[in-house]
C-alpha cells in the first residue's frame, strides 16, 4: 500500500513532461509523491493528446527526437512497445503551391513564375547593390539577404502571425540564428549551371537541409507517453490528483504546506520538497508570504495558441506532418495533418483530419471567440486557401493552449534571474522545472532533463546539479553556483548538456533607439 497522498516526500505541481518525469523517477527511487494537475482529464501539458470521438489531436506537433541517450532511454523505458517511425515532411504553402522547408531558392523562383521571380531577382539585386547599413531589425536583415519581394512572401507574414509583433520591431540577431544555409545567389547560379549542363550533382536540396528525415512518435500521440508515465507512478503507490489547482504554497519548520483546490474543496498536502512546473507568474502569486520578486513574475509574458481540428470527407489533403501558411489573407499560421503523425490518430479511413493552428494572446479576439465561430473561420480559410471545399467538412473541435510560448522581451531574463535567486535563497527545497516553470522556450527533452537533474538533487539533499546551466547562447558553466557546497558541485556530462541545449531561439523586440 502506498503513502497517504497528503503526507509525502515530494509534491509536484503540474503533470506535464517535466512533472511526470520527476514523479516517475522519484517513484522508482522509492519516494512518496503526489502530483497535482489542474486539467480534469489530460496529463502531458502541452504534450497531451486530446481525443474527440476517436480522433486524436497533438497540440503543436511533437517529434520524439533527442541527442541525449538518457532521455531516449527513458522514453523507451516508459513506452517500450508503442513507438512508430514516421517520415518527416513539412513545407510552405503559398498561393496554391508547396515550397520546400527549409526554402530551396531555385525551386521557389520556379514556382513563383517568370514575372514574379524576375521581380524577386530585381529586388534581390537591389538589396545586394544597396544594402541597408547597420541592419538592426529582422526585416532589414532579411531584406538585405533576399530582397524585399522574397521577404514579403516567405518571411514576413508567418513570423508576424506566430510572434504577434511586426518584423521591423524584431531584432536582427534572431534572423541570423533562424535563417541558415540559404544563399539565394548561390542557388540561382547553381540553377543556371544546371540548365547549361555544367552541374550534374543531384539537386535534392540536401546541402541546406539539416533536418531529420524521420522521427519516432507514439502510435496514439504524445499523450500516450505521459499517460503511461502517470500509470507507472500510480502503480508504484503514488498519486496524481486531476482537476486540482495550486491555491497556496507556504513553508514552515515541518516543511512545505501546499493547498490544492479541487471539486471537493481545498486539500492540504505536506511535503519535504516541492517541484513546480507551473508558470513562474502563477507560482509567485501563490507563495505565502508573497515573494519580493512578485512584480518581476507578473511582468513575464506568453504567446498563446489554439488548434481548430476539422474532419473532412476527403483523401488526405497533403502528405506533410504540417504546412506553414504564408498568406496574409488568412489568420491561420500552420496546418497539421494528423494522419501523417500516425495513422491511429484518425479512426475513419474515409476522412481527412487537419488541425489549423492560430497564434494569439489569451483574451484577444481569436482566443475569446466561441468554438462554433472558430470552426466556421477555419472552414472558410480552408476554402480561401483552396485546400478543401468547406461543404466537405463534417465536424470540428477547438483545443486551446494557454502560455504555449514564453516571450523573451527585453526584461524577461532579469525578471527570471531575480525570481530564481530569491526563491533558491529562501527555499532550497523548492525546485523549478520545465518550459513554464523556468520560462524557457524548450523542447520536451530539455524539460525532462531539468526534471532528471532535479530528482538527483532531491535524492542527494543538495543542489548537486544546476538545471539552469544553459544560458541564452546555449553555453555552459560549471554547476553548483546556487546553494550547493563546493564538494557537491558537479559539471554536466555531454549527454546532459545535449538535452539542456534543446532550447529554441525566440525573437527579441528591438530596444528603442
Amino acid at each position: 500500500m502506498g503513502a497517504h497522498p497528503d503526507q509525502v516526500d515530494v509534491a509536484i505541481i503540474g503533470a506535464g513532461p517535466a512533472g511526470l518525469t520527476a514523479a516517475y523517477l522519484l517513484t522508482k527511487a522509492g519516494k512518496s509523491v503526489t502530483v497535482i494537475e489542474k486539467d480534469p482529464v489530460y496529463v502531458g501539458g502541452i504534450s497531451r493528446t486530446v481525443e474527440h470521438q476517436g480522433f486524436r489531436f497533438d497540440i503543436g506537433g511533437h517529434r520524439f527526437f533527442s541527442k541525449s541517450k538518457e532521455v531516449v532511454d527513458l522514453w523507451n523505458e516508459i513506452l517500450p512497445d508503442d513507438f512508430i517511425e514516421r517520415p518527416r515532411m513539412s513545407r510552405i504553402y503559398y498561393e496554391g503551391k508547396f515550397y520546400s522547408y527549409p526554402l530551396r531558392a531555385f525551386e521557389a523562383l520556379f514556382n513563383l513564375g517568370i514575372l514574379r521571380s524576375t521581380a524577386c531577382m530585381a529586388s534581390y539585386a537591389r538589396a545586394k547593390l544597396f544594402p541597408k547599413k547597420d541592419a538592426k531589425s529582422f526585416q532589414d536583415w532579411t531584406i538585405n539577404q533576399f530582397g524585399s519581394r522574397l521577404f514579403g512572401i516567405f518571411f514576413k507574414t508567418y513570423t508576424e502571425k506566430v510572434w504577434g509583433m511586426p518584423c521591423d520591431e524584431i531584432s536582427a540577431d534572431w534572423a541570423a540564428q533562424r535563417i541558415k544555409g540559404l544563399s539565394l545567389g548561390k542557388a540561382v547560379l547553381d540553377g543556371f549551371k544546371r540548365s547549361l549542363g555544367l552541374n550534374k550533382k543531384p539537386n535534392d536540396g540536401m546541402e541546406t537541409k539539416t533536418l531529420l528525415e524521420s522521427f519516432r512518435y507514439p502510435r496514439k500521440g504524445p499523450g500516450m507517453m505521459w499517460d503511461a508515465a502517470r500509470d507507472r507512478v500510480v502503480e508504484g503507490g503514488n498519486h496524481v490528483l486531476m482537476a486540482h489547482g495550486l491555491k497556496q504554497l507556504s513553508h514552515d519548520s515541518e516543511g512545505w504546506r501546499m493547498v490544492a483546490t479541487g471539486a471537493q474543496g481545498d486539500r492540504v498536502i505536506r511535503a519535504k520538497d516541492v517541484i513546480s512546473s507551473a508558470p513562474m507568474r502563477e507560482l509567485a502569486g501563490r507563495i505565502h508570504p508573497l515573494p519580493k520578486t512578485l512584480p518581476d513574475a507578473l511582468d513575464l509574458k506568453y504567446r498563446d495558441f489554439l488548434t481548430v481540428a476539422l474532419m473532412i470527407r476527403s483523401e488526405d489533403l497533403f502528405p506533410d506532418n504540417w504546412i506553414y501558411i504564408h498568406d496574409s489573407k488568412v489568420k491561420v499560421g500552420r496546418i497539421q495533418n494528423f494522419r501523417s503523425w500516425s495513422p491511429e490518430m484518425v479512426p475513419d479511413p474515409e476522412l481527412a483530419c487537419v488541425g489549423l493552428e492560430y497564434f494569439c494572446f489569451e483574451g484577444d479576439g481569436l482566443w475569446a471567440s466561441p468554438d462554433d465561430v472558430l470552426i466556421e473561420l477555419a472552414k472558410k480559410e480552408m476554402g480561401i486557401l483552396g485546400l478543401c471545399d468547406p461543404a466537405t467538412v463534417e465536424g470540428g473541435v477547438v483545443v486551446r493552449q494557454e502560455k504555449a510560448y514564453p516571450i523573451y522581451d527585453d526584461a524577461y531574463a532579469a525578471h527570471v534571474d531575480a525570481m530564481r535567486k530569491e526563491l533558491e535563497g529562501a527555499y532550497p527545497t523548492l525546485h523549478l522545472v520545465g518550459r513554464n516553470g523556468m520560462h524557457r522556450y524548450n523542447n520536451q527533452d530539455h524539460a525532462m532533463m531539468t526534471a532528471m537533474l532535479t530528482v538527483r538533487n532531491i535524492l542527494a539533499g543538495a543542489r548537486v546539479y544546476d538545471c539552469w546551466q544553459v544560458n541564452e547562447d546555449a553555453e555552459y558553466h560549471e554547476s553548483g553556483n546556487e546553494g550547493a557546497e563546493a564538494s557537491f558541485a558537479r559539471p554536466l556530462d555531454e549527454d546532459q548538456k545535449a538535452a539542456l541545449d534543446s532550447v529554441r531561439a525566440v525573437p527579441k523586440r528591438l530596444k528603442a533607439a
